[in-house]
């Protein structure tokens, strides 16, 4: 980044990106996609002691329950008016029994995805909890028809629920999710990014953190749109809440 903002202890974030699972494919490029995630807050004025900042297999059921459970309401609850940033960069899944969208930790397993996923529903659920405001950036897919997605064995692709009106109940949240229920995330093989948070933090940069989150899907959704497409694919970024908010 180029800018530098002061420090704003009111600001907290999660950052995880898993590129090496423990026994899946790999999400190409996740780890940077985290990385730079990263580094682009800390210029935002996000003080180090307050990210949770996980690659690979740091990132497990185990902790990101510890993290969205127990270390986030415990540290943004006493202090009204926190923000909350929310990144992840690697693989989601379907439930073929529900149809319910999961983020896989380094140590999921689509078989398994109720004891070993850790869910949007339960994410969203906890978020909505907290007392400040939530931005949320997935850059991942649930289709299961591949790019950063995984499927159980023997199973279909399938349309998952993005949990639409959970969002919509928590005035305090705000989702950007890199495509729809149905599609796929691609990657960015030139820049070395998922394109989703390529053009993100590309934007970012360019407006110095002076942006909305609107402003910066209205963005990245046809500069998405555009790249997939020269893929021979269809990716359409997706915003949920207001937009109003900023990292």
């Amino acid at each position: 980044p180029d800018y530098h903002m002061p420090p704003d202890s009111r600001k907290y974030a999660v950052v995880i990106g898993i590129e090496s699972y423990q026994s899946l494919p790999k999400a190409d490029f996740a780890r940077r996609d985290a990385k730079d995630v990263y580094l682009h807050l800390v210029a935002l004025g996000y003080e180090k002691r307050h990210i949770q900042y996980l690659r690979d297999g740091q990132a497990t059921k185990s902790l990101l329950k510890a993290i969205f459970e127990d270390w986030l309401p415990k540290n943004v609850d006493p202090h009204p008016g926190s923000e909350v940033f929310v990144y992840f960069s690697g693989h989601g899944a379907p439930n073929e029994g529900t149809h319910h969208a999961y983020l896989v930790p380094w140590d999921g397993n689509p078989e398994f995805l109720k004891d070993t996923g850790f869910s949007l529903t339960r994410l969203y659920s906890d978020l909505g909890k907290l007392h400040g405001k939530v931005i949320v950036a997935l850059d991942s897919c649930f289709s299961g028809a591949g790019g950063r997605s995984v499927l159980a064995k023997g199973a279909r692709p399938l349309v998952t629920r993005i949990e639409t009106p959970l969002i919509a109940r928590s005035s305090n949240l705000t989702v950007l999710a890199a495509a729809q229920a149905n599609q796929i995330s691609t990657s960015d093989e030139e820049h070395g990014h998922g394109t989703f948070t390529y053009y993100l933090l590309q934007e970012m940069n360019r407006t110095k953190g002076k942006t909305t989150v609107g402003q910066l899907y209205r963005y990245v959704k046809p500069k998405v749109e555009d790249a997939a497409r020269l893929q021979n694919g269809t990716q359409t970024p997706q915003l949920f809440g207001s937009g109003n908010g900023r990292l």
